[in-house]
């Protein structure tokens, strides 16, 4: 069923190659079949990408009621000034406010039922912290959004969705040497919890599949590399498995990824940012998408970052914020369904 309301699509980082995999997708839209977008950023800076790209691209300034009749023949654009003159691969703190104010202005859309869900290109955090940003990433600035739309606490959970894996880190853009005092059983079964209500209602799975991975290596063998594992991770899932919710673990992390033990379940629940992110993105760097579970909204992104070092080269490829779009796009299909 086609949408009747399109996706907003955040500008991202506008040196990065936000805008040139915007173009890109837009260009391809038919090929791809993708579901309408409203791209809420900058049109200049779209316009100089697209004569550096040499992209011939109609670009018109729309709002969310008409970005769907705009969408076969220009690219629908909602303005929000960039806040500075943007060239290719040159960041500047400048911009900083508006690429905040594009978060939240598509939040603010979904929330007043404008928009089908969000998809947000990719930001530079070192950016936004010079202009006082307080988040450690998207995510938990989306969930703060959330919180002060709804007055409910919202528990971000970010998952990286590819066709061979799906990966969630229960602890995310924290240092390695902080994950074992922020990983708790309760933080684990709160995650994992939100992993089995997506997965069944935003994604049809009706029994989800969780597979827990150890936080130490060969999940600590018994306790003789590090406690963590029998103390912390094992009681979270012995509590979830009471709950009738079908997960398995602490395992070995390093034997989790080959291809039959990926077919044993439906999403690998990981310690730390990495152990999730670095399986996910070798098994599908292009194709992979960020999704963020937990959240009153649809929220999607491709699964890397700004790529300052080829924005404006031609060479971006848009493959992964395709598979963000056509993801938003099919979890708004079955939330209307």
């Amino acid at each position: 069923m086609p949408l009747d309301r399109p996706l907003a699509l955040t500008q991202g980082d506008p040196a990065g190659i936000g805008p040139d995999i915007t173009l890109a997708a837009w260009v391809a839209r038919d090929r791809y079949a993708l579901p309408p977008f409203l791209f809420l950023g900058d049109p200049a800076v779209l316009k100089s990408r697209a004569d550096l790209l040499d992209l011939d691209v109609p670009i018109r300034e729309a709002d969310a009621e008409n970005a769907l009749s705009v969408f076969a023949d220009a690219l629908p654009v909602l303005p929000i000034s960039a806040g500075a003159e943007v060239a290719a691969g040159e960041p500047h703190v400048a911009t900083a406010k508006g690429t905040i104010g594009a978060i939240e202005k598509a939040v603010s859309l979904a929330f007043e039922g404008r928009v089908a869900g969000t998809v947000t290109n990719p930001i530079a955090k070192s950016i936004l912290y010079q202009a006082g940003f307080g988040f450690p990433g998207h995510t938990e600035f989306l969930a703060d959004l959330a919180e002060k739309a709804t007055g409910r606490k919202a528990l971000p959970v970010m998952m990286l969705s590819g066709p061979k894996l799906r990966a969630i880190p229960v602890t995310i853009h924290i240092p390695i040497k902080d994950v074992p005092s922020a990983l708790t059983t309760s933080l684990i079964e709160e995650t994992c919890r939100i992993a089995h209500h997506d997965l069944k209602t935003r994604f049809g799975i009706a029994q989800p599949r969780l597979a827990v991975a150890g936080l130490n290596p060969h999940a600590g063998e018994d306790g003789s590399i590090g406690r963590e594992d029998q103390d912390v991770i094992h009681p979270a899932v012995f509590k979830l498995r009471a709950e009738g919710i079908h997960v398995f673990g602490p395992l070995p992390a390093d034997t989790m990824f080959h291809d039959e033990a990926r077919a044993r379940y439906d999403v690998a629940v990981c310690m730390y940012h990495d152990q999730a992110l670095i399986p996910a993105k070798a098994l599908g760097f292009d194709t992979s998408v960020n999704v963020t579970l937990g959240l009153p909204f649809i929220r999607t992104s491709p699964d890397h970052g700004t790529a300052f070092g080829i924005a404006g080269q031609g060479i971006a490829r848009e493959t992964s914020l395709v598979e963000a779009i056509r993801l938003a796009g099919e979890l708004a299909e079955k939330a209307t369904a």
